[in-house]
């Protein structure tokens, strides 16, 4: 049997399944909703695997740690959400093993780009966006509040 090229092997498409980043089935950014916490099935459904994934996940890496309910079901930050949607990034489509995105991971908390990485990975833009303009939005009416404060009351109503 002939060796396949180095060229060839690279070229080739990735398998069927596997994503340059994370998106949902048409392609799309995932969006995180604007929830304090997550069960452990919402966030199986974001990160689209399965729930005993996230499980041997948390075992895996020590960044994420899920909060117990009173009931004893998991309960997930917003965080701890991003930095799963990283982790498949890291394990499914730049093909890092279990070890090597624990590193990639820590290395990034230690040099203080774990941040950045997840924007850029996880995020990409469009979240960030979204939170641009809300941030712009509330700078403005802070401004206008700010304005408002500073006039005297008896410029500001007619009697």
């Amino acid at each position: 049997m002939e060796k396949a090229s180095r060229a060839e092997f690279e070229s080739k498409p990735m398998r069927k399944g596997m994503v340059s980043a994370p998106t949902t089935k048409k392609g799309e950014p995932i969006q995180i909703p604007d929830k304090l916490f997550f069960r452990i099935g919402d966030v199986a459904d974001l990160v689209g695997v399965k729930p005993y994934v996230l499980r041997y996940w948390e075992s895996e890496f020590p960044m994420i740690k899920p909060t117990k309910s009173p009931s004893g079901q998991r309960v997930y930050r917003r965080a701890d959400v991003e930095s799963l949607l990283l982790i498949k990034h890291l394990l499914y489509a730049e093909r890092y093993s279990i070890e090597g995105a624990r590193k990639r991971l820590k290395e990034a908390k230690k040099g203080g780009k774990l941040k950045s990485l997840k924007k850029e990975k996880v995020l990409g833009g469009v979240e960030v966006a979204k939170y641009e303009e809300k941030r712009k939005a509330l700078l403005k009416a802070a401004q206008e509040l700010e304005s408002t404060l500073k006039t005297p009351l008896r410029d500001l109503f007619t009697y």
